[in-house]
């Protein structure tokens, strides 16, 4: 996202903009994230209210069942009708340069794609970030699905184990257990959805239950086998090890941003493998003429923040602009049933900063 409106934005206004990506255009949101899990997503909260029907007086015959496949075909379907307003061709008919391939730093201002020099005044790093995994032994054995892989399923598991209880891991808890699935999620905090205000959390977390998850919580991961067609996770809850037997495991513990391979030591960018590139306020990495936006450069890995940085950086880059990234202020929501809304800080940072609050609850 931060790369397509940034390079749309520039070229807008009339620069000369060359856009390189390796792999998929649209990024995240089109082809692994918003779109997809969004689409999965309605079609759960159809399943629950076509399960809650009688709830309600209204008598729906045999209405239990989930055609999982014409689920994921019509999430596939949305996506494609999507992918024309992200696609190379649409930005080569705007006049800008479409590269497909893996862009590397040769030095400052140059960058080599596909065997051909191209020299920048400026330049934007937006190269998002990835399903981050932990180093858990057994892991890489088992082909754990990530939110990078998830929406490939073309038939339900009948038992899913989710590590981790993040937006990703517990929106996608909820959903494969309103499809059917038996799902049981693994968490190391004392809640779901632990950068949440535990009241709300708590609210969420008890929602899960109803549609069946069970839940680990203060539990870690130690290991997982592979036994015959089933996946086996062992975890460590008060000093206990447990052991879950699932036919699918899914990894959502985050994100992790994309650095390496660019080159970036090349053009004097800083950055770090955990933390992304390292920018000032203004989005400026060590390299004046190189900026950064998006999950790469940002802890809120969220497609309206990679939007608005890549706005704020067009204005700065190109304007001598004077737009801070603290200037913005983020809201966002987990599309769990009950959504879970979020804007500002809140009460531990802004203790953390000594602001003063009152709290209502």
């Amino acid at each position: 996202t931060a790369g397509l409106v940034s390079a749309m934005g520039a070229n807008g206004i009339g620069a000369k903009v060359a856009l390189i990506e390796r792999d998929l255009l649209g990024g995240d949101c089109l082809n692994v994230g918003c779109v997809p899990s969004k689409a999965l997503i309605s079609a759960a909260h159809v399943a629950a209210a076509v399960r809650d029907a009688s709830e309600f007086g209204v008598r729906v015959p045999d209405g239990s069942t989930v055609d999982f496949p014409a689920v994921m075909q019509r999430m596939r379907s949305l996506r494609a009708g999507i992918s024309p307003h992200d696609s190379a061709a649409r930005f080569r008919d705007a006049g800008i340069d479409v590269f497909i391939g893996s862009g590397k730093f040769t030095g400052s201002d140059t960058i080599e794609v596909d065997g051909k020099q191209l020299k920048f005044k400026k330049a934007v790093i937006a190269t998002g970030a990835r399903a981050a995994m932990l180093p858990i032994p057994g892991l890489d054995e088992i082909d754990a699905l990530t939110n990078e892989s998830i929406f490939s399923l073309t038939e339900l598991p009948r038992r899913l184990i989710v590590i981790g209880g993040g937006p990703i891991g517990t929106e996608m808890a909820q959903c494969f257990a309103r499809f059917g699935s038996e799902v049981t999620q693994i968490e190391r905090a004392a809640h779901i959805l632990a950068r949440e205000e535990t009241d709300a959390a708590t609210i969420v977390q008890d929602s899960l239950a109803r549609d069946g998850v069970r839940f680990f919580l203060n539990a870690t991961t130690k290991r997982v086998e592979r036994c015959g067609d089933e996946k086996v996770v062992f975890a460590e809850q008060d000093g206990q090890e447990i052991e879950v037997i699932g036919d699918e495991v899914l990894v959502g513990i985050g994100r992790a941003p994309n650095v390496t391979g660019m080159g970036l030591e090349n053009a004097g960018v800083e950055f770090d493998e955990r933390s992304g590139v390292t920018v000032n306020d203004r989005l400026q990495t060590t390299n004046p003429n190189i900026y950064a936006a998006g999950d790469v450069a940002s802890k809120y890995k969220f497609t309206h923040a990679a939007d608005f940085m890549a706005r704020t950086v067009i204005q700065n880059a190109l304007f001598m602009g004077r737009g801070k990234a603290s200037n913005l202020v983020i809201p966002w929501a987990t599309y769990t049933s009950p959504e879970l809304a979020h804007v500002g800080i809140d009460p531990v940072e802004a203790k953390r900063k000594g602001i003063e609050i009152d709290t209502y609850t």
